[in-house]
């Protein structure tokens, strides 16, 4: 497999694990298939960790990306970009929805600034690329020098968490404006008119609705001369949180960690890191779907599935957090049950042999 922009192949999970992992299910204390798509969840878990059974995750880990976006100085959100900034003091004061959840999940958060317009606590700050991203509509979001830092920006922060004991990674966003990307990234990638592709985003009305719609389609064609080239694609087109993302994601695959991929955002970057190394698809789970039209255009794209449909589009790995108990609870049962010997339980093929001595 060839090294593509610098990273390196992409190994998929282990087969023969996830062979065994299937075989185990049908000797569990449960009727073959009864647990649905949790059986299914438990062997990619035990496939990815390449060892059966699977064992419960240690060290969860959210990964917030804080970017700000010119575009949205042009009216394509519900609120000013100051939130951003506002928004990441919250998340390290561990009053935001993704803080609550982590608790409930078992997972811990961090957040970077990667492209926050104005300064932040230098704590979450060491990997930051520039104020806000390009404008783009009317302009390229990043340099060439800009994307190659933030796509190195991403790589290292998986590497640092991975190194630190993370067993599952999530990457979670943040930042006013950043809907409209996503958008442009996914409907691009898939073939898309923007009208079928444009969300709400934060709720912006009837009037926000049509200027994001111009601004996507303005980016689109902005788009399509690079849509080829996933690295060019996100210097024109996207911005340097969505690059970092994007180098997140394809350095987790690269060390075969799994990820539960959060909404539009984080999905969008998917889509392009994907494209940058291939077959890293194969270590993310979708956890929801987003009420974004762009979310499940960019699903199918990547033939994923997700676990759990709330009708949430709030971003910051909000929704990864909500389904990590579904995929714990997967781990949970293809490690912790009994079989059928060791409980002493008969199957259904032992009961028709007794029938047939019985004869």
């Amino acid at each position: 497999m060839p090294v593509t922009h610098g990273f390196d192949p992409v190994a998929a999970p282990d087969a023969q694990v996830r062979a065994a992992a299937e075989q185990r299910q049908t000797q569990l204390t449960k009727p073959a298939g009864s647990l649905g798509r949790l059986e299914e969840l438990g062997n990619w878990v035990a496939a990815c960790q390449g060892v059966c059974p699977p064992r419960q995750f240690e060290r969860a880990r959210v990964v917030l990306f804080a970017g700000d976006h010119g575009v949205a100085e042009h009216g394509v959100s519900a609120y000013p970009s100051e939130v951003t900034a506002q928004m990441v003091a919250n998340f390290q004061a561990g009053g935001a929805a993704v803080n609550a959840l982590a608790a409930v999940a078992g997972a811990t958060v961090r957040v970077v600034d990667i492209a926050v317009a104005s300064d932040t606590d230098p704590s979450v700050s060491q990997h930051k690329v520039r104020r806000s991203s390009g404008s783009l509509d009317r302009e390229d979001a990043l340099s060439d020098a800009e994307v190659t830092a933030a796509l190195a920006a991403g790589r290292a922060i998986a590497d640092e968490e991975i190194d630190a004991g993370a067993d599952l990674l999530i990457a979670g966003d943040m930042g006013i404006g950043n809907t409209t990307p996503a958008t442009v990234l996914i409907a691009t990638l898939t073939g898309t008119e923007p009208v079928a592709a444009v969300g709400r985003g934060t709720g912006v009305d009837d009037q926000g609705w049509i200027r994001k719609v111009a601004a996507i389609r303005d980016g689109m064609r902005r788009a399509r001369p690079v849509a080829t080239d996933p690295v060019d694609l996100l210097r024109v087109a996207a911005g340097a949180d969505f690059a970092a993302m994007a180098g997140f994601l394809a350095q987790a695959a690269i060390r075969r960690t799994p990820v539960l991929l959060d909404g539009v955002v984080v999905t969008a970057a998917a889509l392009v890191a994907e494209d940058i190394a291939a077959g890293a698809r194969d270590w993310w789970l979708s956890a929801h779907r987003s009420t974004e039209p762009a979310h499940d255009l960019a699903l199918k794209h990547l033939r994923l599935t997700p676990l759990i449909d709330l009708e949430m589009r709030l971003g910051e790995g909000s929704g990864a957090l909500t389904a990590l108990p579904i995929l714990r609870a997967a781990v949970a049962t293809l490690a912790e049950m009994s079989t059928f010997a060791d409980a002493g339980v008969s199957t259904s093929a032992e009961k028709s042999d007794a029938i047939d001595l019985a004869k």
